[in-house]
C-alpha cells in the first residue's frame, strides 16, 4: 500500500487528532527506522520515549515469538506468572511496596490521583478537614484524561475542556516558597514531574526536591513523582529523583511513582508504585483495568529489565547521554540557541525562534526529533544510540541552525 492509499484512507476514516509527517515507516532496526521508499532515519524520539532499546531486538522479539503461543489476555481475576515478578522487580528498583497497572502514563496518573484522594479522606485525615486537593507545578504536562489534564497547567491543552475537575492548584517551578504557601492542610498530595519533559526538558533542583519531601511529611500530604517519561533509565538511573537520594535516604522517597514509556516496549503498560501507608487506604474493587498488566506486556516488560542489566545500559546512557550533552553545548555559540539543558538521554535545546521548521528540515535529512513549547528541540534517543550517530546528528543540527 503506497503513501497516498494510506493517507487517503487516515482522512476518510481517522480522527484528525495527529499532525502526521509524509512518511510510511515499514520496519526499523536499532536506532535507525526505514520508510517504504528504502530511505533511513535516526530516530532521536524512540517513539516518545517508549522504544528505548530501539527497533528489532533481538531478545524481544526471541521473547514475543514464546510469549504469542500462549494467552496473550488473561482477566484480572486469575493469576499468571509474570505480573507478580515485574512487580517485584520495580519496588526493589523504586524502594517501593506495591504496585498496581494499567496502560499508559495517562492511566498511571488517574490511579495516583484517586489513591491520594482515598488516602486523604481515610489514613490522611486526621483532622475535621478533608483532604482533597492536589497540587502541581506550573508548566507541568501530565495527560490528556480529565484528571491528569487538570493537573496540567498549560492553557493550550486546558482551556478547549474547561470546566476541569476541581481542587487542583499551581506552584511556581522550583520555587519552596509558594509550595510553602499553597500546602495548606485540606492538600492530599503534590505531584511533580521530576524532570518536565512536554514542559521543555526542565528538570527540578534538589532543593526543591526535597524541600517538596519535607514539606510534605510535615503536613500530611502525599508526594507523587510523574516519572512518566523521565523514568526507568532515561536519565541514566532507574527514576530521576534517584539522583537526589542517597542511599541510606529512604525518607526522602515519594509516596507515589506514574510510570508507563518504555515499561512495555510499545504493548501499551503503565505502573503506579506505592508506599505501603498508601495501599492500605485502597480496597479491593475501588480500581481496577481490563488490560493493565497482561502476560504479554509483563513478560516484554521483565525482558526488558533483564536486557538493561545484562547490557550495563544505565551505565551506558549516562555516559552517551554525556557525550550527547557535551557535543550539543558546543553549539551554544550560536545566536540562535538560548540553552542546553537535560540528562543521561533526555536532552534539549532551547532556541530563541520556533522550532517547527527546523524539525521539518532534519526530518527531510533523515533525523526523526519533535519540538515541545515551541521553541524546544526535544531528544529521547534509542537508549543504544551510538556516538558515531549522535555525532552525524549534531553535524546536520548545527548546518540547520547556522543557516538562521
Amino acid at each position: 500500500m503506497q503513501l497516498t492509499h494510506v493517507k487517503e484512507l487516515e482522512r476518510k476514516y481517522v480522527l484528525g487528532t495527529y499532525a502526521r509527517y509524509d512518511v510510511l515507516i515499514e520496519r526499523g532496526s536499532g536506532s535507525i527506522l526505514i520508510d517504504r521508499s528504502g530511505k533511513r532515519y535516526l530516530d532521536l524520539l524512540a517513539g516518545i520515549g517508549v522504544n528505548a532499546l530501539g527497533y528489532n531486538h533481538p531478545g524481544i522479539k526471541q521473547m514475543l515469538r514464546k510469549q504469542i503461543k500462549r494467552p496473550l489476555h488473561i482477566s484480572n481475576l486469575f493469576y499468571h506468572e509474570f505480573q507478580g515478578r515485574l512487580a517485584e522487580k520495580l519496588c526493589t528498583i523504586s524502594g517501593l511496596d506495591r504496585a498496581f497497572f494499567c496502560n499508559s502514563g495517562t492511566e498511571a496518573i488517574e490511579a495516583c490521583l484517586k489513591f491520594a484522594r482515598a488516602w486523604g479522606g481515610r489514613a490522611g485525615n486526621t483532622g475535621n478537614k478533608r483532604k482533597f486537593r492536589i497540587l502541581a507545578l506550573e508548566n507541568s504536562f501530565h495527560g490528556r484524561t480529565f484528571g491528569a489534564l487538570s493537573a496540567t497547567s498549560t492553557a493550550k491543552y486546558r482551556e478547549p475542556f474547561e470546566p476541569l475537575l476541581p481542587g487542583f492548584e499551581f506552584v511556581v517551578f522550583n520555587d519552596a516558597e509558594d509550595l510553602e504557601r499553597k500546602l495548606t492542610d485540606d492538600v492530599c498530595a503534590v505531584l511533580i514531574e521530576t524532570v518536565q519533559g512536554e514542559g521543555g526538558v526542565r528538570p527540578i533542583s534538589e532543593s526543591f526536591y526535597r524541600a517538596a519531601r519535607t514539606l510534605t511529611s510535615e503536613r500530611g500530604a502525599l508526594l507523587i513523582a510523574d516519572e512518566i517519561q523521565c523514568g526507568l533509565g532515561r536519565t541514566g538511573e532507574w527514576f530521576a529523583f534517584h539522583q537526589f537520594i542517597g542511599q541510606n535516604e529512604k525518607d526522602l522517597l515519594p509516596d507515589l511513582i506514574a510510570s508507563a514509556k518504555p515499561l512495555g516496549l510499545g504493548i501499551p503498560l503503565g505502573a503506579v508504585l506505592l508506599k505501603e501507608k498508601v495501599a492500605s487506604a485502597i480496597n479491593a474493587g475501588e480500581h481496577g483495568t481490563t488490560f493493565g498488566g497482561g502476560p504479554l506486556a509483563c513478560r516484554a516488560s521483565l525482558e526488558y529489565f533483564k536486557i538493561i542489566d545484562e547490557d550495563d545500559l544505565l551505565a551506558y546512557v549516562r555516559k552517551t547521554g554525556e557525550y550527547f550533552k557535551g557535543r550539543l553545548d558546543e553549539l551554544g555559540s550560536l545566536s540562535v540557541i538560548k540553552e542546553v539543558r537535560g540528562r543521561g538521554l533526555m536532552l534539549a535545546v532551547d532556541l530563541n525562534v520556533p522550532g517547527k521548521d527546523i524539525v521539518k528540515q532534519l526530518l527531510e535529512q533523515g533525523f526523526i526529533i519533535n519540538c515541545t513549547h515551541e521553541t524546544v528541540l526535544r531528544f529521547l534517543p534509542p537508549f543504544v544510540i551510538t556516538t558515531k550517530q549522535i555525532d552525524k546528528f549534531v553535524k546536520a543540527l548545527r548546518a540547520v541552525l547556522e543557516k538562521l
